[in-house]
C-alpha cells in the first residue's frame, strides 16, 4: 500500500499518530500525498519538512546532555531529537501535545494544518534560550495569526515544580478548551514530561476518568513518561484543603489515583478560580 517518493519541497512523517515536522530539504516519505489535499490531511504521518535550525556538533551535544537528564528523571528512556523538528500527537479533537515550536513556520503549520487557536507553553526562559529559539519571532507570528500564546512555566525534570504549577497550567488549558475556537497545543521542550502531565491532569480532573485511565490513554497515543506522582500530589493538594492534613509523602503509593465526585468538584472549582487570580 505504501509508496516511496522523494520530496523536494515539504512533507512530514509520523510514528503511529505522532507527527514529526522533519528538518530536511529532501527526504524519503511513505505514502505522501500533495499538501492540502484530503488524502494528505487524513493520512497518518503526513505533514511538512524544513531545513534544520540546530545542527552540527553543538546541537548533538545539547541533545545528548538533555537526553541524559531525561533518562535520569523518567522511568523509561525517551529521547528528544531537536534536529528532526517539532513533533506532536493529537490527543483529542481539542487537544494536541508536543515539543517546542522552533520557527514561525511551525506556528503556520499548527494554524493551517491543525486548527490551533491556543498555545500553552510550559517552558522556562532558560529552556528556550538553551535551544536557540527566536522566541520573539514565535510570539510575533502567533499574534499575526490570531493564536493566543499562554505561558505557565515549570522547571524541567523537577516533580515538585510540576506539582505546584499543574493547577495553574490546567486552569489555562481548561479555559482555552472551553472557548471552542480551535485546538490547544500544549508543549514543553520535548513534549515528554511537563506537557503530557498537564494534559493528563486535565483529563483526570475534567473528563471524569481516573488517573490511570487518563495516563494510559495519552501514553498510548504519545509514548512518554510524565511524572504520575506529581499529578497525584497536585490532586491531593487541591482535594484536601485542611491545613492539618497529613503530608502527601506519608500516603500509600497509589493514593489519589482516583477521586470521589465531591473531590472532583472541589478540584474543578479551585482550578477555575485560578483564572481570576
Amino acid at each position: 500500500m505504501a509508496s516511496t517518493a522523494r520530496l523536494s519541497t515539504s512533507c512530514s512523517l509520523a510514528t503511529g499518530s505522532i507527527t514529526i515536522r522533519c528538518r530536511r530539504a529532501t527526504m524519503t516519505a511513505i505514502g505522501c500525498a500533495p499538501r492540502g489535499s484530503r488524502t494528505h490531511r487524513r493520512s497518518v504521518g503526513i505533514s511538512l519538512c524544513r531545513s534544520s535550525s540546530t545542527a552540527g556538533a553543538e546541537g548533538g551535544r545539547k541533545m545528548e546532555d538533555y537526553n541524559i537528564a531525561m533518562k535520569r528523571m523518567m522511568r523509561n528512556p525517551y529521547e528528544y531529537h531537536h534536529d528532526l523538528g517539532m513533533n506532536y500527537a493529537v490527543i483529542s479533537d481539542s487537544l494536541i501535545v508536543g515539543s517546542q515550536p522552533q520557527t514561525p513556520e511551525d506556528i503556520d503549520h499548527l494554524k493551517n494544518e491543525e486548527n490551533v487557536a491556543y498555545i500553552l507553553c510550559l517552558q522556562q526562559d532558560k529552556d528556550i534560550e538553551f535551544w536557540g529559539i527566536d522566541f520573539p519571532a514565535i510570539l510575533s507570528r502567533c499574534k499575526e495569526l490570531g493564536i493566543k500564546h499562554i505561558r505557565r512555566p515549570a522547571v524541567d525534570f523537577d516533580p515538585d515544580s510540576l506539582r505546584s504549577q499543574l493547577p495553574k497550567a490546567v486552569s489555562a488549558l481548561e479555559w482555552a478548551i472551553s472557548q471552542r475556537k480551535g485546538r490547544v497545543y500544549v508543549h514543553c521542550t520535548a513534549g515528554l514530561g511537563r506537557a503530557p502531565a498537564v494534559a493528563i491532569a486535565y483529563m483526570f480532573w475534567f473528563e471524569n476518568v481516573d488517573l490511570n485511565t487518563a495516563y494510559k490513554k495519552l501514553t498510548s497515543i504519545r509514548p512518554c513518561g510524565p511524572n504520575k506522582r506529581a499529578i497525584r500530589a497536585a490532586t491531593y493538594d487541591l482535594a484536601k484543603n485542611d491545613p492539618l492534613k497529613e503530608p502527601f509523602e506519608t500516603l500509600p503509593e497509589h493514593a489519589f489515583e482516583g477521586i470521589a465526585d465531591w473531590e472532583r468538584k472541589l478540584i474543578r472549582d479551585q482550578v477555575r478560580a485560578l483564572r481570576e487570580a
